[in-house]
This record gives structure tokens, C-alpha cells and sequence, in this order.
């Protein structure tokens, strides 16, 4: 379990858990837990380029980023953390 610190966005945390490169479990702290719990779901059992590729960049209004763009970096965090 990799725990990312959110940078810009309403949800604060997230917790991601990864096998190799395929995304297990994601967990949101804070933010739009409806909107937050349907990404999670989605990214469950895909790898981290396939979610990177649909969610990066996305940004929030006038945001520089947003809660699916902040999972993208916690994805690439924990990869490196694991040593992928």
C-alpha cells in the first residue's frame, strides 16, 4: 500500500495498492466520494499506464489539476516506490 499526499485538489489523500503494474485497490480521502469511489472502481485491475493514458491532465475548473490527475502521480509515486 502506497499512501500519496494530494497536492491542489479537495480529496487529500490517496492510498493506491498495486501488483507489478496492476492497480488492486485505490482509495480516496476527502473530495467527491461518489465521483471518487467510481474512479477507484474503474482503475481497479487495470495497469497504471492504462489509467495514466485516460486520466492524466485532467484538470478541475480553473485548477492546474484535479483528483483523477493526482491518482495518475500517485500511480507513477508508488511504481517508483516499488522499484518499477
Amino acid at each position: 500500500m502506497y499512501s500519496y499526499k494530494t497536492k491542489g485538489t479537495c480529496s487529500r489523500q490517496i492510498d493506491v495498492d498495486l501488483d507489478g503494474d496492476v492497480i488492486k485497490s485505490v482509495k480516496f480521502y476527502g473530495g467527491c466520494h461518489g465521483n471518487l469511489q467510481g474512479i477507484a472502481a474503474m482503475a481497479k485491475g487495470k495497469t497504471v499506464d492504462e489509467v495514466v493514458a485516460a486520466l492524466e491532465g485532467i484538470r478541475c475548473g480553473m485548477k492546474p489539476t484535479s483528483c483523477p490527475d493526482q491518482l495518475t502521480k500517485a500511480l507513477r509515486a508508488a511504481q517508483k516506490a516499488q522499484g518499477v
